[in-house]
């Protein structure tokens, strides 16, 4: 060890701790939006699937839920009550959920909608759980713990609600 060595270190230490702390509000700005549209895009793709036209749902996916997909539980599978009507339920669910998301408009309300749906998938898919189903659960929970971030609508109407109190 040179003489200059104590030297160093009280100037780099100082330096690390600033840019550490850019690069976290940096990811506190981002982390939120980024979270929320990456829980969105699976099930707006899966929604726009389900329409064939305006308010107007599609063979197929009335014939999945009708004859094939089935909630299992306890060893056994049970068929959709109403299929039509869950049919007409989740797909509009699959798309005002993740635009209500991508927004960041009610944002945690929405997550945990997104959650609940992701179990009902996983009681459906039973196989999907390491695929598909952690990530959107872990995705789902992280965007509940966090909220919405600064870039959201959540918080803008926040700020605006605030301005107005007395």
């Amino acid at each position: 060890m040179n003489q200059f060595t104590p030297v160093a270190k009280n100037r780099v230490a100082p330096l690390i701790r600033v840019v550490l702390a850019r690069i976290q509000e940096i990811a506190w700005l981002i982390a939120p939006p980024l979270l929320r549209l990456a829980l969105a895009l699976p099930f707006l793709r899966s929604g726009r699937t389900r329409w064939d036209g305006f308010l107007s749902l599609s063979p197929a996916t009335l014939y999945l839920f009708e004859n094939q997909f089935k909630v299992h539980l306890f060893g056994a599978a049970y068929a959709f009550p109403a299929p039509d009507t869950v049919a007409l339920l989740v797909a509009v669910a699959e798309i005002a959920l993740p635009s209500l998301l991508i927004l960041g408009l009610a944002t945690r309300l929405t997550a945990l909608a997104l959650l609940v749906m992701t179990g009902v998938i996983q009681l459906v898919f039973p196989d999907g759980w390491a695929n598909f189903h952690l990530y959107w659960a872990s995705l789902a929970v992280g965007i509940m713990a966090i909220g919405p971030g600064a870039l959201s609508l959540d918080q803008l109407i926040e700020r605006w609600s605030y301005r107005r109190s007395p």
